[in-house]
């Protein structure tokens, strides 16, 4: 009996939550790789001239949140309040999901946490007199842990 194929999810539909306070949809998400170092080791006694390769520190990219511009302050009054204070004031670190849906929106497909967040860099499109694109306004995240929950 031949088993059928899943086709893989399709990443347009998808909503992001920031805890507290930005619940958006966003035009473009990126999900942030997760990367293991290695480390090298050898003991004196090893017979093998060569190290032995040791899983290391686990390190996260960065989720970049792209949507067009509103009057909805709140991913820049973030960033300002971490300019200002710092990561060490209230709600500066936060934690939030990324929730992709199936092709009807009738069921969750997948869906990544993200903790301890902040953001590094807020940008915005240029000014262009003789175009008629949407504004788009980018915020880059770091993370201190991800993980895919679903």
């Amino acid at each position: 009996m031949a088993t059928l194929v899943q086709d893989p999810f399709r990443g347009f539909r998808f909503h992001v939550d920031i805890v507290p306070k930005i619940s958006a949809s966003f035009s473009e998400v990126t999900i942030p790789d997760i990367t293991i170092d290695t480390v090298d080791y050898r003991e004196g006694t090893d017979k093998s001239p060569g190290r032995r390769r040791l899983s290391g520190m686990a390190t996260y990219g960065n989720v970049s949140l792209k949507r067009g511009i509103t009057a909805s302050l709140d991913l820049y009054e973030w960033h300002q309040m971490i300019i200002a204070t710092g990561t060490s004031g209230q709600n500066a670190r936060r934690h939030g999901t990324i929730i992709l849906y199936d092709t009807d929106i009738s069921k969750i497909a997948a869906k990544w946490s993200f903790f301890g967040a902040f953001p590094t860099t807020y940008q915005s499109s240029g000014l262009n007199a003789s175009s008629a694109e949407v504004m788009i306004e980018t915020l880059d995240l770091v993370v201190e842990r991800m993980s895919r929950d679903q």
